[in-house]
């Protein structure tokens, strides 16, 4: 009889919990003020919600409408949760912004509660089944919707569309890549942090995102969208930080795309008519230019964004929503016409890549044959996945390729910004999981798999997400790791002083005589990065205000696979007048005699002055004002003359050199503080002929 009686108990429970309490007045009989504040927010947002449910059948985004019917939801939820129409209104608002995972527990409770709260309960049913990886039953949802609701055909390509999804998400999950996918904190927050562009080098990675800033956030509570950079020190990325410069304004303002080379970038904001456009923003030292438009060449009276540089930087691809403002964004080119003046000829679609939902952001390898994209269309596993697509002999691009599971999930998977190597790249994804909204996520490819005789190199890797898995256990979805293209990389430094040195690099093709590149190296830095073919003899030549003319060359031979070439270039000084102090030159107190850790500094002066047999200089001993001056003009002289009699002694010839000492007469710094007399004990040299 007990055991009745707790069937009966269980079956009431299940029926309450169910139960939908709908906003009426006789619902609320003893909190009739408490009822009528909740339904005018129900009412408020609702008004809201109708307005984004317009946005989606255009293919527009709905998500500031939904954001804001949000705010006034979760008010009426707060007096009312168990109502079936709330509950599937919240879902709805967060099925179609960054956190979608979080529609999955109210568009079950809706259903729950009533399965015919709303004609498209059923087709979000299905939606929150495939965000959860249950794509045959997503199916079902879906096809109960097509069948039940009378004008599936207004909404037809959506439903088509998300079950052509689950039938991709039931071949690509059970066939993982060769790859592992690792959430990177470093570079996320709780708010949206997405398109990562990286150096081709892997060493330096810029990011938006719309965590909190100095700005004040909009109406919803949302701040603008900022750029950022981090770079890799010791296997961790840093702290993100805000680029110098004018590069962020008070409105969003998003990366793109690096160059190559890490000197300019594309990036997109709104312009004055309210449209997003596509600019351009350069860098100077450390320093960030006010970004350029590209006027009506590429930015028209549509939107544009999401833009990326061409290989060989003779082209510019990018999204453009429709003239008719319908079905989302397209892949467009734009070919250079002069290049020193920035002309660009008119866009043109790239049909190969582009489907009937949203096309892009885009990546172009510096390989120059290998297109990265994302896409809502094709034979996406769900929102945004992203896509491979590769060059065609004689021109165009080739069937778009679902880079796969785990790359691609059922949540939206955009921005692919890849090394050179091609082992790494870094990716945007709001998939449950992270710290919320969009996050980065870095992408390790295994390459291909391997004889097992000894063959340990796959294990070599570590995901820090998740052990190692038997090479053998994988899927047979392929993803080839090797490019056949050299990154020369380096910094121009000082031979003396090893501050950065600005300088203008030309790099030839031996074998035809043309000059392949032309650049100049960061003036805060002295770095410069670089991508050059395979197959060539290649020639390098440095030039710098005031330096000695640098050159050398070297092979990268044909079909050779990924290198990377790191140079140090130091220049010489051979400019008169220039005086450099040598800081590593050490003395005891009071003495004159050279100690040994200053052997080095002076065995690169050394070098200096035998590469420039015309260099003279004037070697100068200075002091601090402690003591006598008649005590500390001999002290510097004698230190000075000590540095002349070193390098006399390495075989540079003597009249070449003078000493002189200079005493506490020339400071450099203040002698009121410790750190200052520190300053002004110093020995200098001074060009005085070359």
């Amino acid at each position: 009889m007990k055991k009745y009686i707790l069937l009966a108990f269980i079956g009431i429970a299940s029926l309450t919990f169910g139960q939908d309490v709908e906003f009426k007045g006789s619902n609320f009989k003893e909190d009739k003020d408490g009822f009528k504040t909740a339904k005018e927010e129900l009412d408020l947002g609702t008004e809201q919600w109708l307005l984004g449910n317009a946005q989606v059948f255009v293919v527009k985004s709905p998500e500031m409408f939904y954001k804001k019917g949000l705010e006034h939801f979760e008010k009426a939820y707060a007096f009312n949760p168990n109502s079936a129409e709330l509950n599937f209104k919240i879902g709805v608002c967060h099925a179609h912004s960054t956190n979608k995972d979080k529609c999955i527990s109210f568009i079950k409770d809706a259903h729950e509660r009533n399965p015919e709260v709303d004609p498209f309960i059923d087709y979000y049913m299905g939606f929150a089944l495939q965000l959860d990886g249950k794509f045959e039953k997503a199916i079902e949802f879906y096809t109960t919707f097509e069948t039940e609701y009378r004008k599936a055909d207004d909404f037809g390509k959506f439903v088509k569309q998300r079950k052509n999804e689950c039938k991709a998400g039931m071949k690509l999950v059970p066939n993982p890549i060769r790859a592992w996918i690792d959430h990177v904190p470093e570079l996320s927050s709780a708010f949206d942090d997405y398109a990562p562009s990286v150096t081709m080098d892997g060493e330096e990675i810029i990011l938006t995102s719309n965590r909190p800033n100095a700005n004040q956030p909009n109406e919803v509570g949302v701040y603008d969208d900022e750029i950022y950079s981090s770079v890799f020190v010791d296997g961790k990325w840093q702290k993100p930080r805000v680029l110098k410069g004018k590069i962020n304004s008070k409105a969003n303002d998003v990366s793109n795309n690096l160059s190559y080379n890490g000197t300019k970038m594309l990036m997109s904001r709104i312009n004055a008519q309210g449209n997003m456009d596509i600019y351009e923003s350069f860098l100077k030292g450390d320093t960030w230019s006010e970004p350029v438009s590209f006027s009506r060449d590429i930015n028209f009276k549509s939107n544009e964004r999401f833009a990326s540089y061409n290989f060989n930087d003779r082209s510019i691809y990018f999204a453009k929503d429709k003239e008719n403002g319908k079905n989302g964004y397209d892949i467009m080119v734009s070919g250079v016409k002069v290049k020193r003046d920035r002309s660009y000829g008119l866009p043109v679609q790239v049909l190969d890549v582009s489907s009937q939902f949203n096309d892009g952001p885009i990546y172009l390898h510096p390989d120059g044959k290998t297109m990265y994209f994302a896409s809502e269309g094709f034979d996406s596993m769900g929102g945004y996945d992203i896509f491979m697509s590769k060059k065609i002999k004689g021109g165009g691009w080739g069937q778009p390729i679902n880079m796969g599971y785990p790359i691609n999930t059922p949540y939206d998977d955009y921005f692919f910004a890849a090394t050179a190597n091609g082992k790494y790249a870094y990716i945007a994804s709001n998939r449950a999981g992270g710290k919320g909204g969009f996050d980065i996520y870095k992408v390790t490819f295994w390459g291909e798999p391997k004889t097992p005789l000894f063959a340990t190199e796959d294990y070599l890797l570590a995901s820090v997400a998740k052990p190692i898995q038997d090479p053998e256990l994988v899927g047979a979805v392929k993803v080839s790791s090797q490019a056949n293209l050299t990154v020369f990389k380096g910094i121009t430094i000082d031979a003396i002083t090893k501050k950065a040195v600005e300088a203008v690099i030309d790099i030839t093709d031996n074998r035809t005589g043309k000059v392949v590149e032309s650049f100049t190296t960061n003036s805060a830095t002295g770095k410069f990065l670089l991508s050059l073919e395979s197959g060539g003899n290649y020639g390098i030549a440095v030039k710098a205000d005031g330096y000695l003319f640098h050159s050398e060359n070297f092979d990268i031979p044909d079909g050779s696979a990924y290198n990377l070439v790191n140079k140090t270039i130091e220049l010489k000084n051979i400019k008169i007048g220039s005086k450099i102090a040598l800081r590593n030159v050490f003395f005891d107190t009071g003495k004159s005699e050279i100690r040994s850790e200053s052997f080095a500094e002076l065995d690169r002066l050394v070098k200096l002055l035998k590469d420039v047999p015309a260099l003279k200089i004037e070697l100068s001993g200075h002091t601090d004002n402690t003591g006598s001056v008649q005590s500390n003009n001999k002290l510097s002289q004698d230190r000075a003359e000590a540095v002349v009699n070193y390098l006399a002694s390495k075989g540079i010839a003597k009249n070449r050199l003078v000493a002189k000492g200079y005493g506490s007469s020339r400071p450099v710094d203040t002698n009121d503080t410790a750190s200052g007399r520190q300053n002004n004990r110093r020995t200098e040299f001074e060009i005085t002929g070359n």
